[in-house]
């Protein structure tokens, strides 16, 4: 018996933020049903492929069923109305205003379903000045102060890696308020529509910075900060063979370890005193050093610092597998296997006996909104 096994769920997104929030309810147990435009969602054709489909769209999409209809069509509320009104949850990514236009907002199926959880998720809201700007997750740690916070004026930075505006602003809180909404639901008998702005959630990730602002009446500037590049004992330091430790040793007992373990002088290892004097000797030390060096000698000491690994490495990681991180398998519909997004899950909320999931092929079968099960 799995948490939210008696949900069903009708999922309108695509690309990343909500395919991946019906994700989570799906491997909690909740019935998922894509509804995509004739041919499939974009998501169908990104590349690498994988057997029949997209590697990409099946590592998200695994264990949904999926119905094609074109929302414009002039009959397409009728058709979905049964869904509709089973339905418990509705996740949708348009731009504000999208789904009132083809004769499915809140207020429409709220009316056929009052129970109806409409979450509704976008950039930069339903509401406010920027509603109907265009963005991306990089857009939206722009505008939101994140990406300022580590960005040094006049260097030229990498592009951060993790989608934490479509992640942790879009998938996430969509989740979060959804099960919130349940709980609700639960005492009112009342479904609900939730707004989720990707862009909100990106002053979340500045918390350290908002605080040093309020405080001092200076908000700091890109690598001022304790985190993001004023202190010696927190960052990235290359090694001899081009590759980086990442060294996190903030706490004193964590510092004196590491300081330890390198050899740093006496002298600078009060890093009150010239930080940059200290950062530039434990730079110039790690720099002596291979990658496999500071592996073997600094990690065993348990003093918050580790060499980084690349995706091939961590995914090979003893610990991954022990934690069964790998375990969920997306089956296209080819009968090929790949191992699916590995979710955050609570192995309890878990279903072990679906660990293999189905993808649904492109051009599925609409009978489905017509009441078949």
């Amino acid at each position: 018996m799995l948490p939210l096994d008696d949900l069903l769920v009708l999922d309108f997104s695509t690309l990343l933020p909500g395919p991946l929030a019906s994700l989570f309810l799906s491997e909690a147990g909740a019935r998922v049903i894509k509804i995509e435009r004739p041919g499939g969602e974009d998501m169908r054709g990104f590349p690498p492929r994988f057997g029949e489909t997209s590697a990409p769209f099946a590592v998200l999409n695994r264990g949904k069923q999926s119905v094609e209809l074109d929302l414009k069509a002039p009959d397409a509320l009728e058709r979905l109305k049964p869904l509709v009104a089973q339905a418990d949850i509705l996740i949708e990514q348009f731009r504000p205003g999208v789904m009132e236009r083809l004769g499915f907002g809140y207020e429409a199926l709220a009316a056929l379903n009052p129970r109806l959880i409409y979450c509704s998720i976008s950039g930069y809201g339903q509401d406010g000045p920027r509603a109907q700007e265009a963005g991306h997750d990089i857009n939206y740690q722009a505008v939101g102060g994140l990406l300022g916070q580590s960005l040094q004026r006049g260097a030229a930075p990498p592009l951060p890696p993790p989608l934490v505006a479509d992640i942790a602003g879009g998938t996430m809180p969509a989740v979060l308020n959804i099960l919130l909404a349940l709980r609700q639901r639960e005492r009112s008998g009342q479904g609900c529509h939730l707004d989720i702005a990707m862009a909100d959630a990106m002053p979340t990730f500045a918390w350290y910075g908002l605080a040093q602002g309020q405080a001092t009446g200076s908000f700091p500037d890109g690598g001022e900060a304790l985190l993001t590049g004023a202190s010696p004992r927190y960052g990235l330091y290359a090694t001899a063979d081009g590759w980086f430790l990442a060294v996190g040793a903030l706490e004193p007992k964590f510092w004196r370890g590491f300081c330890e373990g390198i050899g740093l002088d006496e002298t600078l290892r009060d890093d009150r005193r010239n930080p940059q004097a200290t950062r530039a000797a434990i730079a110039t030390i790690v720099a002596g050093e291979s990658a496999a060096h500071w592996r073997t000698h600094l990690e065993p000491l348990d003093c918050c610092c580790t060499v980084v690994r690349t995706l091939e490495e961590a995914v090979a990681d003893p610990h991954v597998t022990a934690r069964g991180l790998l375990d969920a398998q997306a089956q296209e519909p080819g009968g090929r296997r790949l191992v699916s997004t590995p979710l955050p899950l609570a192995p309890v909320f878990r279903d072990k006996a679906a660990e293999t999931r189905q993808v649904a092929a492109s051009g599925a079968d609409t009978r489905i909104v017509l009441g078949e099960q």
